[in-house]
């Protein structure tokens, strides 16, 4: 038995560090590791050959600056986690790693009139074909992340109101999915999850405190704050899209007027341009006329950004991000929309902070979420799992499935 204290209680946490760094990061070098758990080198060196002698980890030789290095990742046999994303128009399925690899990854449309039963269905039988495509036991599944486009209630489990899909209010995904798959499932809303994907592998890698902001047929906001997704007692932490930029303009889908999100998710603006550009007109296409030159569309893009940028602007005032992530369609508009973006929070956000605030499109496109679902499970995952289920030194490992990298 561990007493608390003793060398093996404290050699076990050392491993538990070393695994933790590397199972957040995707990959380190043994410096690097030193650096982030406080560690000596010569500890973390230790450490490191008897996770691989275990078969925890795979060791690569790497470099460094310019000097031989070794990188340290969780091996490919290890486990493998599963990362499922409902949107407003479709269903996206991704299966990776533990060393931050995608190894399987589709979208198929989905009608947002469907019941939340269906969407189950095709969720459950897109998940086992695609585990079956990478070749690893089914057995190596250790959880899922779920990402649905609405609030979760902490306390209950349950999706709340929601005008993206509203035959779901009231359901709990978390247990419909877990029941269905027989593995551990983590829910959050899109927002968190593209907040959780592009601080992992996108854009918004190494800051500490960013701001995703995603503009879709809804406004929401994901908060990273030193380093943890920041949801709120009640789990509505980000809701930036109800800020209130008018209170005698439009009435919103919450029952208040006025709200950013009137002012810039598409259900409200695309209308503005139906006479010129037809009933028909879309975000995309919005976008793409705008990057070619069209003066309708490029206004609409930079109106949006202004108000974008006055939301973003209460955000810096209350919260000081040192980073704010555009998502969704609206970011392939590039400096089109970023520049009123920052205009608006050079005018309306405390100057300090708005000197530290870096404002940057999102690079993970539709994958934000997704990749944000398998950064869920690998951020709730438990190292003590991994350190139990390792292969014992000399043991035999099943062969990696063929990867690519995020």
């Amino acid at each position: 038995m561990e007493t608390p204290g003793s060398q093996s209680s404290l050699h076990r946490a050392n491993l538990e560090r070393v695994v933790r760094a590397v199972r957040l990061a995707g990959s380190l070098t043994q410096a690097e590791i030193a650096r982030s758990t406080g560690l000596s080198a010569a500890t973390v060196s230790n450490i490191v050959r008897e996770l691989k002698d275990g078969g925890t980890v795979d060791v690569t030789p790497t470099s460094a600056g310019g000097r031989r290095a070794r990188s340290v990742s969780l091996s490919g046999d290890a486990g493998i986690v599963v990362g499922v994303d409902f949107g407003h128009s479709h269903l996206r399925v991704a299966v990776g790693n533990l060393a931050h690899q995608v190894l399987a990854e589709e979208a198929e449309p989905f009608d947002v009139d469907s019941s939340s039963s269906e969407g189950f269905d095709r969720a459950e039988e897109l998940v086992e074909r695609l585990i079956a495509t990478t070749g690893v036991g089914r057995d190596k599944v250790i959880g899922v992340g779920l990402g649905v486009p609405g609030p979760i209630d902490v306390e209950t489990g349950a999706l709340g109101s929601t005008a993206i899909l509203p035959g779901w209010t009231g359901t709990r995904p978390r247990e419909e999915l877990a029941a269905r798959l027989g593995v551990p499932v983590h829910v959050d809303n899109d927002a968190n999850l593209g907040a959780l994907g592009e601080q992992v592998w996108g854009s918004g890698r190494g800051a500490g405190d960013l701001a995703y902001i995603k503009i879709g047929s809804g406004v929401g906001a994901g908060l990273v704050i030193n380093g943890q997704i920041y949801r709120g007692p009640g789990g509505t932490a980000g809701e930036i899209g109800h800020i209130t930029l008018d209170e005698s303009g439009p009435v919103c889908r919450c029952g208040n007027r006025g709200c950013l999100e009137t002012f810039t998710a598409a259900r409200y603006v695309l209308p503005l341009l139906n006479s010129s550009h037809g009933p028909d007109i879309t975000m995309p296409k919005v976008v793409r006329l705008a990057r070619d030159g069209d003066p309708g569309c490029r206004r609409l893009v930079a109106d949006i950004g202004r108000h974008i940028g006055s939301g973003v602007a209460n955000l810096c005032n209350l919260l000081n991000p040192s980073r704010v992530v555009l998502g969704g369609d609206l970011a392939e508009a590039g400096d089109l929309v970023l520049d009123p973006v920052r205009d608006s929070v050079a005018r309306y956000a405390i100057p300090s902070a708005a000197r530290q605030l870096t404002v940057a499109p999102g690079t993970l496109g539709g994958r934000a979420e997704v990749l944000g679902s398998l950064a869920l499970v690998l951020s709730e995952m438990g190292d003590s799992t991994l350190l139990d289920s390792a292969v014992p030194a000399g043991g035999a490992a099943a062969p990696p499935a063929a990867s690519a990298p995020v």
